[in-house]
């Protein structure tokens, strides 16, 4: 079931918007600065790619305040903004019985591009 809900994920916008994370992360990394944000949009887009079956984990080694300062200039540089459109669309697609699998992907979603700093992706 997970294969199915990952390849009509892909087809109703995954894949969009995994490249549109991409591209996002390739500005990223034209400065220097940006390069640690870029990892974090790459983290985002595989996810985007491939959201049914993987699990949000806080890292067990954590880099201490550093996570915690980057995750709040990711917050006002942009990560409201994504998380806020998960959540509209998980909340779009929970209103109906065969979107509510959608829904809880976009809410997984939201939570890690609220704060993607410290926290890692695990695939089964």
């Amino acid at each position: 079931m997970r294969f199915i809900g990952n390849i009509i994920w892909l087809l109703f916008g995954g894949l969009f918007t995994a490249v549109e994370y991409v591209l996002a992360s390739v500005a990223l990394m034209i400065t220097i600065i940006g390069i640690p944000f870029a990892l974090q949009t790459l983290k985002l887009a595989m996810l985007e790619l491939w959201p049914f079956g993987a699990d949000i984990r806080t890292r067990e080694s954590q880099p201490g305040c550093l996570s915690t300062l980057m995750n709040f200039i990711w917050i006002f540089v942009g990560g409201i903004w994504i998380f806020l459109t998960h959540m509209f669309f998980g909340i779009l697609l929970g209103i109906t019985i065969i979107g509510i699998p959608f829904a809880k992907q976009h809410f997984k979603l939201a939570h890690l591009a609220l704060t993607p700093f410290g926290r890692e992706v695990i695939y089964p």
